[in-house]
């Protein structure tokens, strides 16, 4: 059972005076302090929690970093394709960083206090998430040049034009995080100060606010999945066109290999997507479910730690940059 922490007798017993107290306090000095949950009140079960949580940060620590260092110094790699993949890994490193570390740290030292840190982390997860959305629907177009349009290529994928596109994505992220920070911190929190999540979470936190003022941040949820939705669009039509082209190539093991080149990409892009989706359209209850704790595992946690499984494993250049690095190490 989930066990709400910080929480006081007072808070339970008189929940609506619980709510206006906590509100004045944050309106008069923005003291409040928030707090996460634990997902169990045995030690035990805390310590597992965090030593698993650990390990599978650690696996996505590694492999990103893995890949970031082939895509920089192998010759072979410094292709458009894996400059978008260098860019994505780190783009995971971070936002897996957002969340994973302080979960691990709540749950080893039982501390579950997070205060004015709740912005920082709903910023850059925001912020990252965003980046990473058009960052992968930046992939998907490079994808459909590269099968459909091979002539125009080169033209298409100039090393300044990469640039430019990261730069915008890293920019919009930005701004998106700014927006979604802007319009929840803003307004009054109401009611318990429990996060019912292991991170900060924006529909976590909308069912901590005064019902009536948050229109603006409803506002920015409907522009930004607006754009997600673009972005969803732009990603599904240029795997159409890739797999209608794939579908025309005489050679079977020609299809093969282009199939393994881009299916990768597609079954990350569906996690991230569908599994984000979910956890921003369903409503929050104020009793939340196993599914409500569960599910951002599937947005936060596991896209970053499979890329380099499927990036890097079941990628044939990488593997032989990888052998390529380790024969000139040992020489």
């Amino acid at each position: 059972m989930v066990r709400e922490l910080g929480v006081s007798h007072r808070f339970w017993r008189h929940g609506t005076k619980g709510g206006h107290l906590m509100r004045r306090r944050w309106e008069q000095d923005g003291s409040v302090e928030l707090h996460l949950v634990e997902l169990s009140a045995s030690w035990e079960a805390q310590t597992a929690h965090a030593a698993l949580l650990l390990v599978v940060y650690l696996t996505a620590l590694v492999g990103k970093l893995l890949i970031i260092v082939l895509t920089t110094v192998d010759a072979q790699l410094q292709t458009p394709m894996y400059f978008f993949l260098r860019n994505l890994s780190f783009l995971d490193l971070c936002y897996i960083s957002v969340t994973v570390p302080k979960s691990i740290v709540n749950s080893f030292t039982h501390d579950s206090s997070i205060s004015f840190r709740c912005a920082l982390q709903v910023f850059f997860f925001i912020g990252l998430a965003s980046a990473e959305i058009a960052t992968l629907t930046v992939v998907a177009y490079d994808c459909y040049v590269a099968i459909c349009q091979p002539l125009h290529y080169e033209a298409v994928t100039d090393h300044g034009a990469c640039v430019r596109v990261m730069a915008l994505s890293w920019l919009g992220g930005t701004a998106s995080g700014l927006m979604h920070v802007a319009a929840t911190f803003s307004l009054p929190f109401c009611g318990f100060n429990s996060v019912h999540q292991f991170f900060c979470d924006i529909p976590q936190l909308l069912s901590l606010l005064d019902s009536k003022v948050i229109v603006n941040e409803i506002r920015v949820m409907v522009f930004i999945t607006c754009l997600v939705l673009l972005c969803f669009v732009l990603i599904t039509l240029s795997y159409v066109y890739i797999f209608s082209t794939i579908m025309r190539i005489p050679s079977k093991e020609a299809r093969s290999k282009t199939f393994a080149t881009c299916m990768p990409h597609l079954v990350v892009v569906t996690l991230f997507l569908i599994s984000g989706s979910i956890a921003y359209v369903k409503p929050i209850s104020s009793s939340p479910s196993f599914l409500d704790l569960f599910l951002p595992v599937f947005y936060t946690v596991v896209p970053p730690t499979l890329n380099p499984i499927i990036y890097s494993l079941r990628n044939r250049d990488m593997k032989a940059a990888l052998g390529r690095q380790c024969v000139r190490k040992t020489n």
